[in-house]
Parts: C-alpha cells; sequence; structure tokens
C-alpha cells in the first residue's frame, strides 16, 4: 500500500496561530509532534517509510521535507507550484506513485494531514477493511458517524445495499446549516466526510477520464521519469476542483467503510478545546494564563500572560502580532477574520513574527523606515543557505553559541560578543557546526526589506 498525505491546507479557521506561510499541519498544538508528522507516523504503522509521499503547495516544500525527512529519511514531497484544490493534486501524485511502484497497480491511501486520530489500532483495522473493497474495484471513504450536528463537515449519504465490511454511497452533500445537519444526525445514514480515500490506481484513473476528462488529459504532460518536478505550466493549466466534485460526487464505484478509530479534523478553536482536558470549571488553559472564575473556555498563550476574569464559553488566542477573542460557538467563523486580512494585504494572516526554516527560525524584534533588527536561532549542526542580498546590507552579533559565518571567500569562527558586516549583493552563510544552539542579532539597512530579497546558491534544504 502506498500513503498519500494532502499537506497544502491553510488552516484559515486557527488563525492567528495558523498563518498561510507556517499553516496548521506543521503545527504542534500543544503535542509532541506535529499534524504532519502524526498522520505520517499513522500511515508507517502499516506501510513502509519509502512508500510514504506528501505533496504540498511550493511554499511550504521546505518545512513539509523537513518534518517528513526526520520521520524517515526515505519519505518523499512533491511540491504542486500552484494551488489547484484536491484532484489535480491526487491525480498526479496518483500519476507519480504509479511510475515508482514496483507493483503494475498499487493501492493508495490518501489522508488529509490535519486530523487527530489517536486509536491506531482501530485505524489501522478499518484501513485494512477498506483495503479489501479498494481491492475489488471500488473508490472507498471513510465515513465519520456523527454524534452531533456539525455545520462545518460535508457528508456523505448510504444506501441500504451492504457490501463486505462497508456500504455503498448514494451521495455526497455539502457543509449544512443547522436544521439540515440535525435532520442528517436523525437520519442515521448520514457520515460525516473524513477526507481520506482508498483505491487502486487503475481504478481511480479510470473514474477521472470518466468523470473529468480535463484534468486526465492534463496528465500526459507528466513525465516522472524524467523529474520528481510538477512542470508549472503543466500544473497551472489543471482547474481548480476537489476530489469530491471532480470525481466522488459522480462517480458509482464509491463505498464507504465506518471509520472504528476516533477523529477530529481539529478545523477549530472549538476542535482544539474538544480533544484537550479540562479543568474542574471546564476550561483549557494553554501557555501563560491566568484565571479567575471563567467556565468553559479555551485560553491559548504563546508568548504574553493572558490574564482572564469571570469569561464564559469564550476563546482568547494570543500570539507575538495578534490576539483573537470569539464565543466558542462562533470558532468557525474565525476564517472571515482571515479572509478579510488577505484581501486587505495584511501579513498578519500570512507570516508570524517567528519564521519557522529548516535550520531553526527567526523572529522579527523591530522594523522601521530602512532597517529592521531579528533575532536569528541556528539548530544545531544546520545552516542557512549561501545566499546574497540586491537590496540590503546586514550586522550580525553573537548572542548566544559559537556560529561559524562564510563570508565571500573568508571562514570566520564568532562567538558572543563577535560582529561581522555583510555588503550588498555580497555572498554569505551563516553555519552551526556544534551540538549547542546559535544565536545571532541581525540588523538589516536598505531599501526595499523583503523576505524575497535572496539569491540562493547553495543550499542543504533543495530550495536553490
Amino acid at each position: 500500500m502506498y500513503g498519500l498525505i494532502l499537506a497544502g491546507g491553510s488552516g484559515s479557521r486557527l488563525w492567528p496561530l495558523s498563518r498561510e506561510l507556517y499553516p496548521k499541519q506543521l503545527l504542534n498544538l500543544n503535542m509532541e509532534k506535529s499534524l504532519l508528522q502524526a498522520s505520517f507516523e499513522r500511515l508507517a504503522c502499516f506501510t513502509p517509510s519509502e512508500n510514504i509521499i506528501a505533496i504540498t503547495n511550493a511554499k511550504h516544500i521546505s518545512n513539509v521535507r523537513y518534518q517528513m525527512q526526520s520521520m524517515s529519511k526515505k519519505s518523499q514531497v512533491l511540491a504542486e507550484p500552484v494551488a489547484k484544490n484536491t484532484a489535480p493534486a491526487i491525480a498526479v501524485a496518483t500519476k507519480y506513485i504509479k511510475s515508482k511502484a514496483k507493483e503494475d497497480d498499487p493501492v493508495i491511501l490518501v489522508v488529509p494531514s490535519d486530523p487527530l486520530i489517536k486509536n491506531l489500532g482501530a485505524f489501522k483495522t478499518t484501513v485494512m477493511r477498506g483495503e479489501k473493497l479498494a481491492k475489488e474495484g471500488y473508490i472507498v471513504t471513510f465515513g465519520v458517524k456523527p454524534t452531533y450536528p456539525e455545520t462545518g463537515y460535508g457528508y456523505v449519504n448510504i444506501t441500504d445495499k451492504q457490501l463486505e465490511g462497508g456500504y455503498k454511497v448514494k451521495q455526497f452533500v455539502e457543509k449544512p446549516d443547522s436544521e439540515t445537519a440535525k435532520k442528517y444526525l436523525d437520519a442515521g445514514t448520514y457520515f460525516w466526510n473524513s477526507g481520506m480515500f482508498m483505491f487502486k490506481a487503475s481504478v481511480f484513473l479510470e473514474e477521472l477520464q470518466r468523470t473529468s476528462s480535463e484534468i486526465y488529459n492534463l496528465l500526459d504532460e507528466f513525465d516522472f521519469s524524467k523529474s520528481e518536478e510538477i512542470p508549472f505550466n503543466s500544473f497551472d493549466k489543471m482547474p481548480s476542483i476537489s476530489v469530491d466534485y471532480a470525481v466522488m460526487e459522480k462517480s458509482d464505484k464509491i463505498a464507504l467503510v465506518k471509520l472504528e478509530s476516533d477523529w477530529n479534523d481539529l478545523g477549530s478553536w472549538q476542535a482544539i478545546y474538544d480533544v484537550n482536558d479540562k479543568d474542574k470549571n471546564g476550561n483549557v488553559f494553554i501557555g501563560n494564563v491566568m484565571d479567575e472564575d471563567s467556565k468553559n473556555c479555551l485560553v491559548y498563550s504563546s508568548s504574553k500572560l493572558v490574564a482572564t476574569v469571570g469569561l464564559e464559553d469564550t476563546v482568547i488566542v494570543e500570539t507575538e502580532d495578534a490576539v483573537l477573542a470569539c464565543r466558542r460557538d462562533n470558532t468557525q467563523d474565525v476564517k472571515k477574520i482571515y479572509e478579510h486580512l488577505r484581501q486587505n494585504n495584511d501579513d498578519t494572516h500570512k507570516v508570524h513574527k517567528t519564521v519557522y526554516r529548516p535550520w531553526g527560525y527567526y523572529s522579527v524584534i523591530s522594523s522601521g523606515e530602512g532597517f529592521l533588527t531579528k533575532k536569528i536561532h541556528v539548530n544545531p549542526h544546520q545552516k542557512l543557505s549561501l545566499q546574497s542580498h540586491n537590496h540590503r546590507a546586514e550586522h550580525w552579533v553573537v548572542a548566544l553559541g559559537n556560529a561559524t559565518v562564510i563570508r565571500g571567500d573568508e571562514t570566520l569562527n564568532l562567538k558572543v560578543g563577535d560582529s561581522v558586516d555583510i555588503a550588498v549583493t555580497e555572498k554569505h552563510s551563516l553555519q552551526n557546526l556544534t551540538d549547542d544552539d546559535v544565536e545571532i542579532i541581525e540588523l538589516q539597512i536598505g531599501s526595499p526589506l523583503l523576505e524575497e530579497d535572496i539569491v540562493r546558491y547553495e543550499d542543504m534544504y533543495g530550495r536553490v
């Protein structure tokens, strides 16, 4: 079996913690591993690491690759050059897997990168049940039996025709309003759409040809025998459409298997509240929180002290540059704030003040006309790319550890308190060759001061 992880979402309903360039699947969310890493771990229960592939947007590729390879060096990552929704992503990834697989017709399990599933034994049992139906020629979807009238999920309605281990699917339906969701719950034949699918490669491609020929015909332009990169010009021709619309709603080969394990898509702050342990007053406090007499609240602090008094059914989320406050029953609407910020070109939807990179992270300390100050943290045995800048000069001061700096033809070994100047267009790199962390304070001078002002020459993370 092959596992395909869809890791390209934005996680807009978990703003301000989730941002466009560091979305929820890369976050730990008060757990030991990120959601992406947890997805990898689940798949590794029943398929070899080299059979696990993630597909993500090009802007996330370095972070996704770093997290995947921290789980296994054999894992693989594909980069969509432009976001086109799930149908083109799954179609291209299916062709990629088929071109690399030793089997003529591999079975592929497609999973989103963001659900939380703790009962791995029950999950594995469900997947094995689905595999039997997939081998019989069905496209299998995994449904979650609803426990309340949720309006934030799509639903799948089954027929009364039972299959071995599953059911024939009657229809896929969109996210309902509250009254419709109650009717679905009462009917007993509707399941939440988990977004997980399983199929033989040939079956999916045959159905894709029948239901979405525009996508299928474009697959001829992707030749993975020559390169593992997805070419922009070909992928950009793809329509932007979900796999539900493109295939699942039009196919008569869909079967549903009931997901026997726990499941939560962690798509909202209400979901984060649901999966965390509560105190005696029904509160979930994460981070530096002080409370007096609040009830049934979620308060998340990432840096500052958050003090609350007498709140009920409230969500408060603090990050370095934004604070969210809303009622718990309105958390689905957080995406509206995210969209307003995006439409107004407000970078608060896009990046944190602290930005994570494969080598560590940096935090913006202050900025003004013609200057910007950062703290750069480099993890042990990691290094920044060999690069230059066309619009800015930089001044570095070592604040922690022992840094190795490449500047032009020089190699400089700097300790705490040492400094170095980098001229405009001068090639340079910062490296940590030690077992301890390195931190430097960087002052940028110039205009414009843009993160995109980087020309890379060498990079251990494949970003050249």
